[in-house]
């Protein structure tokens, strides 16, 4: 039985095959590994060339580290961390439950609240930026200004188009006789969604975790203390670097954490079709 590879090329066997895939394994692993590898030799190194591109220094220090600590770095971090767990814990809330109303549940007036969530999708944020700055000014019904607090951070992003449109599409697929079974057994619609409904959606909670996470993290308090050391002239190369590491790691230990469930929310679509 032939092998195939993805390119639908048949896979070679032999030592010179064996060689030429760990050849290109080693080139795509420096294309996509090696710059996150430099920058964080880069954050820990004393001195820093920003022309020299190098991936094993001669020694490792916490300078950069001490003199962006001294620099409010992880007062920013912090505050991302509050803006972003917040954001997303609301968000995921908001997607399934929204999704399992659209998905599971027939009224008038569903299709046209759908196309009304993929319209916010194809809006660029410099068109809602002034309407969301003026609601946060003055919020309706409590007359209360959301504008400098974290409050005024999270509560935009505790609704996502994308989110809402992922979790609606998946809890389609979930089968409804699931659903009348546990009726039948006396269940009622919070326990519904809740024991059958929402554990078969583990795959899509992971994807709209690490997306909903990237999201929130990129756009918050940690890019913008990037700016202000990057804009800073006393501000080395080296502590711009320990800036940019810190804001890089939390999303990769995000998707680290949520990989198994990232991937099968990926690949679920084709084995159900």
């Amino acid at each position: 039985m032939r092998n195939e590879t993805a390119l639908g090329l048949a896979e070679a066997r032999g030592p010179w095959a064996r060689v030429l895939r760990f050849v290109l394994y080693a080139a795509l692993f420096m294309v996509f590994a090696g710059p996150l590898l430099a920058l964080m030799v880069g954050a820990f190194t004393p001195t820093v060339d920003p022309t020299q591109f190098t991936l094993w220094p001669d020694r490792l220090s916490l300078d950069n580290l001490e003199r962006a600590v001294d620099r409010n770095v992880l007062d920013y971090l912090l505050n991302s961390f509050l803006v972003v767990g917040g954001g997303l814990a609301l968000q995921v809330l908001v997607s399934v439950f929204a999704g399992y109303a659209l998905a599971r549940k027939r009224f008038r007036g569903s299709a046209v609240v759908l196309v009304l969530i993929l319209a916010t999708m194809m809006l660029p944020e410099e068109v809602l930026a002034v309407p969301l700055s003026v609601l946060l000014a003055d919020l309706p019904l409590l007359h209360v200004s959301l504008v400098g607090s974290l409050v005024g951070m999270i509560v935009p992003v505790a609704a996502w188009g994308f989110s809402i449109l992922v979790m609606t599409e998946f809890m389609k697929e979930i089968p409804k006789e699931l659903e009348e079974s546990a009726r039948l057994d006396g269940a009622g619609e919070f326990r519904v969604f809740w024991q059958v409904v929402l554990p078969l959606c583990r795959p899509a909670l992971g994807v709209i975790g690490i997306f909903g996470f990237t999201m929130i993290w990129d756009q918050y308090m940690l890019p913008l203390a990037l700016r202000s050391l990057r804009s800073d002239d006393q501000v080395g190369i080296g502590v711009l670097l320990v800036g940019a590491f810190l804001a890089m790691l939390p999303s990769v230990l995000a998707f680290l954490a949520l990989q198994r469930s990232f991937i099968r929310g990926l690949t679920s679509g084709a084995v159900k079709g």
